[in-house]
């Protein structure tokens, strides 16, 4: 699927994943990470940001948003 016009998309703002960087990391680091985050209490999941991403792109009435896929983590710049 393409997007046949021009829109602006909107800009995701991620939390803590499961992915290779943070499996290479010892499990003690992965359980403090995952505690870290206020609900649910775990890392995201690559498939539900997936699912996001194709929520997006399939809905034209959503455009220039900023959303927060981070389990309510605010991390500090």
């Amino acid at each position: 699927m393409y997007i046949s016009t021009a829109r602006p998309m909107p800009c995701l703002i991620l939390g803590l994943f499961h992915t290779p960087l943070l499996e290479s990391l010892p499990e003690k680091v992965r359980t403090f990470l995952a505690e870290t985050i206020p609900f649910p209490k775990r890392l995201g999941d690559p498939d539900e940001y997936a699912h996001l991403v194709q929520s997006i792109v399939e809905n034209p009435l959503l455009n220039g948003e900023v959303i927060r896929l981070d389990g309510a983590l605010r991390m500090v710049s």
